[in-house]
């Protein structure tokens, strides 16, 4: 259930995109402890991602994401974030994102 959640929310988001942006490529795969899906716009903006359910029924039960998404800015620039989105919380990464010093 979880995982239609999550698709469902990404896929609305390309769906909100101006009209006259349209979607080029949509593909996506659910099942019961995993997921993938991919999507790209006539923007540029794309997106992709995959997951699993690790431990399913246990106490440590965690969807564990591993993904990316990129977009034009109004500067022109695109930007892109990977992403790992775990038990450890969301690990985002990009050349235009600050880096946390080491501890």
């Amino acid at each position: 259930m979880k995982f239609i959640i999550v698709f469902a929310a990404l896929f609305a988001l390309a769906l909100a995109a101006p009209a006259d942006v349209e979607i080029v490529r949509s593909d996506s795969d659910v099942g019961p402890e995993s997921f993938q899906y991919a999507f790209e716009t006539s923007d540029g903006t794309k997106a992709e991602a995959q997951g699993q359910l690790n431990n399913a029924g246990s106490e440590q039960e965690a969807i564990a994401v591993r993904g990316s998404f990129s977009f034009v800015a109004d500067d022109g620039q695109t930007y892109t974030v990977n992403y790992v989105a775990d038990e450890n919380g969301f690990q985002p990464q990009g050349a235009h994102l600050p880096v946390a010093p080491e501890a």
